[in-house]
């Protein structure tokens, strides 16, 4: 599985970005897919994910109510609108994919085979 995420950009507190991974390989629709995100001096942290075998998505705290997953199998791609973006989430944004994943393995990192190159978010006046 190859991943390729684009979408990301300078954005004013408040602003919206919507982020997307495109995958390649056709046992795209049962893989998991997820974000996460390091900020420079930071650790990565989990962003969000999605289950393609039942749709089971997962957020983290700091970002519920904020940003959603979706994906589209039809499509292999997987996408992250953010809203309401605050300084705080400035980072670069990878997007990774898993297979044969349980719920409470959804937000290791460690669990996850293919990583795709970052793309970073800066929200900044």
């Amino acid at each position: 599985v190859q991943l390729q995420a684009s979408g990301g950009g300078l954005v004013q507190p408040g602003g919206s970005l919507r982020l997307s991974c495109a995958a390649s390989g056709r046992t795209f629709s049962s893989s998991t897919m997820a974000w996460f995100r390091q900020a420079p001096g930071k650790e990565r942290e989990f962003v969000a994910a999605i289950r393609g075998t039942d749709g089971n998505t997962q957020l983290a705290d700091s970002v519920r109510g904020r940003f959603t997953i979706s994906r589209s199998n039809a499509k292999n791609t997987v996408h992250l609108q953010m809203n309401s973006l605050n300084p705080e989430d400035t980072a670069v944004y990878s997007c990774a994919a898993g297979f044969r994943l349980i719920v409470s393995s959804m937000r290791n990192p460690r669990m996850y085979e293919y990583w795709g190159q970052g793309t970073q978010v800066t929200v900044s006046s």
